[in-house]
């Protein structure tokens, strides 16, 4: 068997592996508030049955084996500049008014996150002392 692939092929090949080792690489273990702070009930899948926990975490997942009949490798809520930050949507307290600036909102000590329509923008921080694993 002839494995000469040649100069394009060798490239190629090469570019292959750099992309999955830098996929392997990307994948990071969720903060324990984007896993601890998220309802049960409301887990997207993130795995397969009988998933480890560290292939769970390899793929940049949330594991928690503690509830019956919900995923137990799942989506973790979405990174915030603070740990503070990371909340469901529905934990969200109000610190502002509608149109706050994101300036205006961090001198209240408050978090700020506009990607979602129609629910506060400027809101209380959350203490990371009950954020877990």
């Amino acid at each position: 068997m002839n494995l000469d692939m040649g100069p394009r092929g060798t490239w190629l090949l090469a570019a292959l592996l750099l992309l999955g080792l830098c996929t392997l690489a990307g994948a990071q273990k969720p903060d324990a508030c984007q896993c601890s702070r998220l309802n049960p009930h409301n887990r997207v899948n993130c795995g397969f049955p009988g998933i480890s926990s560290d292939d769970c975490f390899s793929r940049g997942c949330c594991f928690d084996s503690s509830v019956a009949r919900v995923p137990w490798c799942f989506n973790p809520l979405p990174k915030q500049e603070s740990e503070e930050c990371v909340m469901e949507v529905s934990a969200r307290k109000d610190c502002g008014y509608p149109g706050i600036s994101p300036e205006e909102c961090e001198s209240r000590k408050c978090c700020f996150s506009n990607t979602i329509p129609k629910v506060p923008w400027c809101f209380f921080p959350i203490s990371v002392e009950d954020c877990h694993y």
